[in-house]
């Protein structure tokens, strides 16, 4: 197939943890890539790069100029408590939910052909309390926090938008994701990432709770690879979110101890403690429940499943933040 006839796929937040990730993956394919970043990202080669500041207006079409699929990965998660988003930050806003309301304009108006497919990162956190601890993505949704309330909104403008017929939109719902941020990209800054670090840096991991609260973790590259899955099954996807996760959800108390152990193993010192802590006051209700995720709606459209097991995941991150 000539170049000019492969589908192109635009990623959103090329440089970031999770977009630098599904790069990768997308480059091992037979699609064109172009990774769009705020700066220039280190991408395999024949990935075309296109740097923008996502928030200047007008920059999300020119990004998708000529696509046939994108996936947005473009987010603001800093703020004043770390990954936090607090209630009036427009720059989380402009990028959670204004961009994406640019980007279904954007595409709306595309003449001949299928309608370009949008996949979209959402967080399984959107479904907010549930009664059981375990979610299959049939609960009804009732977003507490900022950012998964921009999430949920800037989900139902696709819903809307494949509705109307003018995109193939679906989300995919993510679990905490952690793994090794290759050199370029941002660094993964969730829990088992930060973990690693400290007990690289020979201090104590600490919890706001006494260990039990479990969480499904998926490792990136499992992460990724459902991404470019769901693209090869748009249709069968679109107008819906799926939940992603390994359909396990071990104690965090577990998961910090496999982490000191799995440093421990690579530096040959004595493992860090695992302590508990009195939560910050920026603690959220989300931060002390449980969820575990069951992926099968998911795996059963695409054959996807989850490659990597949480020791071997832990390994090469420990490896890769070591090398860092």
């Amino acid at each position: 197939m000539a170049a000019a006839d492969r589908p192109l796929v635009v990623v959103l937040g090329a440089s970031g943890f999770l977009g630098s990730a599904v790069v990768r993956a997308l480059a091992a394919g037979p699609a064109r890539v172009r990774a769009v970043a705020r700066r220039e990202p280190d991408v395999p080669d024949g990935v075309e790069v296109h740097v923008t500041d996502l928030a200047r207006p007008g920059s999300v079409a020119e990004a998708v100029a000529g696509c046939d699929a994108v996936l947005p990965f473009a987010a603001h998660i800093r703020g004043p408590s770390g990954w936090r988003i607090q209630e009036g930050d427009e720059t989380a806003e402009r990028l959670h939910v204004g961009l994406v309301r640019e980007l279904v304009d954007a595409l709306r108006d595309r003449t001949g052909g299928p309608p370009p497919v949008v996949v979209f990162p959402g967080s399984n956190t959107q479904v907010g309390r549930v009664a059981a601890e375990r979610v299959d993505g049939s609960e009804e949704d009732r977003p507490e926090g900022v950012y998964d309330r921009q999430k949920h909104t800037a989900e139902k403008l696709l819903t809307a938008a494949t509705e109307a017929g003018h995109v193939r939109a679906s989300s995919l719902r993510l679990p905490p994701v952690f793994g090794p941020s290759p050199a370029g990209a941002a660094d993964d800054r969730g829990v088992v990432s930060t973990m690693v670090r400290r007990a690289l840096a020979g201090e104590p991991l600490t919890m706001w709770h006494d260990g039990t609260v479990r969480r499904d973790l998926l490792y990136v590259e499992d992460a990724a690879r459902a991404f470019v899955t769901a693209l090869d099954h748009a249709g069968e996807l679109a107008g819906r979110h799926w939940l992603l996760g390994t359909g396990r959800a071990p104690s965090l108390g577990d998961v910090f101890r496999a982490v000191a152990a799995a440093v421990a193993r690579h530096t040959g010192k004595e493992p860090v403690p695992v302590v508990s802590v009195p939560p910050p006051p920026h603690v959220e209700v989300s931060d002390l429940r449980s969820v575990e995720v069951d992926p099968s709606a998911f795996a059963a459209v695409t054959g996807w499943s989850c490659r990597v097991p949480l020791d071997e995941a832990l390994a090469r991150t420990v490896a890769a933040s070591a090398e860092r």
